[in-house]
């Protein structure tokens, strides 16, 4: 009888928290994508508009 067979998963390591579902759904994570594309392209413009701002401001 070889060990693989009787085993069904690894023990969990000291210290990790076990999750019940698995992880995130796949739903959460899509959604977890959109918000940092949109933080990400609204700090984009944010920066791109103040050094437009600073620009007109030097001449």
């Amino acid at each position: 009888m070889s060990l693989t067979s009787t085993r069904l998963a690894a023990p969990p390591l000291p210290g990790s928290v076990p999750v019940a579902s698995g992880g995130p759904r796949v739903r959460q994570q899509a959604r977890d994508a959109v918000a940092l594309m949109a933080f990400s392209a609204a700090s984009s413009v944010g920066v791109a508009g103040g050094l437009l701002l600073l620009a007109q401001l030097g001449r």
